[in-house]
């Protein structure tokens, strides 16, 4: 396993596989790393013959600066739990290396309406920095697989569109969301929480299940069931960005019953904002 911050000796390594004519699996991360990042890992090791990990805290998805200063550096305990997989390279950049002309002078990334709606309208710029920097990253590595976490379900669509937008040849592997005991969905963010905090936090998936039941149950009221959760989180002590119910193809509002949908919400607790969703 080489742990490697050089650019080019990454792109030296990937392009020798290639050129012997093996496939490369890559798993794109910001550390701090939690059992559904392994889950990635494992699924790689099995899809390719050799499997690149990144761990960068790419400054440009972030659009509050006080978050990217929060952001928990775990580098040591991450490449220790790595070291327990067969890996050839976890990529370890840094900002000045990986964004040479500097970071405020990079060019972004955009993708059209999938990076505005949710996710985009709460944090704008968002999806511009993560579609920049994973289109660096894959433009370097060159993989035949890119493996995702469905805990961030819209970052999941705008990554296919970005492969889409640029024709490139890498199959997207999505991985269903890791969760805790209590339902939780793993996040690097979940180490912000209080011990009380964390003791609310399954109610943003208790609540995704309480509507999945109901659409189950044939209900057609959306705009009630988004409203009820908003409020049954609020009681306990969020503050509700949003509770929707989407088209898992579009994330549009859902034009018949019959359609595959996904139920999304974002909340803060405290300072710590959490995301989370379900099929339905």
């Amino acid at each position: 396993m080489h742990v490697i911050s050089d650019i080019q000796e990454t792109r030296n390594l990937c392009q020798k596989w290639r050129d012997n004519g093996e496939s490369i699996a890559f798993v794109p991360t910001m550390g701090c790393l939690h059992d559904g990042h392994l889950s990635l890992v494992k699924r790689a090791q099995s899809l390719a013959e050799h499997v690149v990990v990144s761990i960068f805290v790419n400054p440009l998805q972030f659009d509050d600066v006080d978050d990217l200063l929060k952001y928990p550096d775990t580098l040591d305990e991450d490449v220790r739990k790595l070291s327990d997989y067969s890996l050839d390279i976890i990529f370890t950049p840094d900002v000045k290396t990986f964004y040479p002309e500097g970071e405020t002078a990079v060019e972004k990334i955009k993708l059209g309406p999938i990076t505005t709606l949710l996710e985009g309208a709460q944090r704008p710029g968002h999806f511009d920095g993560v579609a920049t920097v994973v289109k660096r990253l894959f433009d370097l590595i060159q993989p035949d697989f890119a493996l995702f976490g469905e805990k961030d379900f819209q970052q999941l669509m705008v990554i296919r569109q970005l492969v889409k937008q640029f024709s490139l040849e890498i199959k997207i592997v999505a991985m269903p969301t890791f969760r805790e005991p209590d339902g939780l969905a793993m996040s690097s963010r979940n180490i912000r929480l209080s011990e009380i905090e964390r003791q609310k936090a399954p109610e943003i998936y208790q609540n995704l299940l309480k509507i999945k039941s109901a659409l189950d149950e044939g209900c057609t009221d959306y705009c009630q069931l988004e409203k009820e959760a908003s409020e049954n989180l609020a009681k306990t002590g969020f503050v509700p960005e949003y509770v929707v119910i989407r088209n898992s193809e579009t994330l549009l509002q859902p034009k018949s019953h019959t359609e595959d949908k996904v139920i999304l919400i974002a909340a803060k607790l405290g300072n710590t904002r959490l995301i989370d969703n379900i099929r339905a």
